[in-house]
């Protein structure tokens, strides 16, 4: 399965601190890959699709803001 990368609503806007995810292969797969958007070629890290779940939610809620 070829994976179709989607970047991150909360990178920055100049293409710097961006990631990718690919929130395709987790039906199948039950991994979210995620990788750095500027090095598309390099290392992916894949978490569990509840991990990469909660994750995000944190994220949205705020509980890594400074």
């Amino acid at each position: 399965m070829t994976e179709t990368w989607i970047k991150s609503s909360y990178s920055s806007p100049n293409g710097g601190e961006c990631i990718e995810w690919a929130p395709s292969t987790a039906p199948t797969t039950g991994t979210v890959p995620v990788r750095d958007s500027k090095d598309p070629h390099g290392p992916t890290l894949t978490f569990d699709t509840a991990a990469w779940t909660a994750f995000v939610t944190s994220v949205k809620n705020g509980d890594f803001d400074a």
